[in-house]
């Protein structure tokens, strides 16, 4: 299977289809009648009041982010082939995207990590373009409204503002305009909300917003067993990628050596950020799979041994499809 996504050829998209409706089939028949997904951070509700997202049936809601998840995984397979970071085009970050996107049962259903996928998506391929402009700005205040926005859905979102001074550290020299920049896009956003809690009277309410970012780190988890043992080959296809790349890392180019110490920043802040969700939910960490999933397709796009690489993947699968079902 690796080796048919390894060719660039419009068959794979239309193979994609079915290969997530397999992922995907443990969740039509293990999911609550009264799944109720909620988009919406309190920076929306103290506003719109007492909404809740109208009941979705849990088939239509499995199929809904089905749809959104294949549209996500053609759209970074889009960028990750337009600035070459595997070398030649391909189908594997969307097969590695749909795989990953399908790990765990939350995962399957509409969240609001979901709707922020398309956000970092959209953010990484802003930020593969820094390097090469002269005057980047724009970019950077742009970047800082996607980031504002993205905590409007899920106020965790915010940890990916340090994303952006990261990515200024990487790729450009020191340019006071464009931290500030970065700065000013974000601000913007809540300004607006700001003055409209004023003239509604609710400022408390705005104050109350910024109370996650004063919660203590946590010492433990709360996960289930069976969601760390499906985490065992993704973890094994990480430690793989890091041996491959640093086989590599000193022949490719310099922009694509940075943009992937950029992704491992952008996974870091996902897995980190965390802790700013008072319930941990588990559907938290689908924002790492954008950069989890370039990492893996580097893997398979330049591994050698096609018994071994074939097989990893196919072990992957097979967990992903036997955690769901058992």
């Amino acid at each position: 299977m690796i080796d048919q996504f390894r060719k660039f050829t419009f068959v794979n998209m239309f193979l994609l289809v079915p290969f997530s409706l397999l992922l995907c089939l443990g969740a039509f028949v293990g999911l609550p009648d009264n799944l109720r997904p909620v988009f919406f951070e309190p920076t929306i509700l103290n506003l719109i009041g007492d909404f809740h997202e109208q009941l979705v049936p849990p088939q239509a809601n499995v199929l809904i982010t089905l749809t959104l998840t294949l549209l996500q995984a053609f759209l970074l397979n889009r960028i990750v082939n337009l600035n070459n970071l595997l070398g030649k085009s391909s189908f594997l970050p969307a097969l590695m995207y749909i795989s990953f996107a399908s790990m765990l049962t939350p995962f399957l259903v509409l969240s609001p990590t979901l709707i922020c996928n398309f956000l970092m998506i959209w953010m990484i391929d802003k930020f593969l373009s820094i390097y090469r402009r002269t005057d980047v700005i724009t970019v950077m205040f742009d970047l800082g409204l996607i980031v504002a926005v993205g905590t409007l859905f899920y106020f965790p979102f915010i940890a990916m503002f340090l994303l952006l001074w990261i990515s200024l550290l990487i790729f450009r020299a020191f340019n006071w305009r464009e931290w500030v920049a970065c700065l000013i896009g974000f601000i913007t956003i809540y300004f607006i909300i700001f003055i409209i809690y004023f003239w509604l009277g609710k400022t408390t309410a705005f104050y109350h917003i910024w109370l996650p970012l004063t919660r203590s780190f946590p010492t433990s988890l709360n996960i289930d067993l069976y969601d760390y043992l499906v985490l065992l080959f993704p973890t094994i296809i990480l430690i793989l990628f890091v041996i491959s790349l640093r086989q590599n890392f000193y022949k490719s180019v310099v922009h694509i050596r940075k943009s992937f110490q950029l992704l491992f920043f952008m996974f870091l802040l996902g897995m980190i950020s965390f802790y700013l969700n008072p319930t941990l939910q588990e559907y938290h960490f689908l924002l790492c799979i954008p950069p989890i999933s370039i990492y893996a397709a580097y893997y398979f796009n330049f591994a050698t041994t096609r018994w071994f690489y074939e097989s990893i993947f196919a072990a992957l699968i097979i967990g992903i499809i036997y955690f769901q079902w058992f």
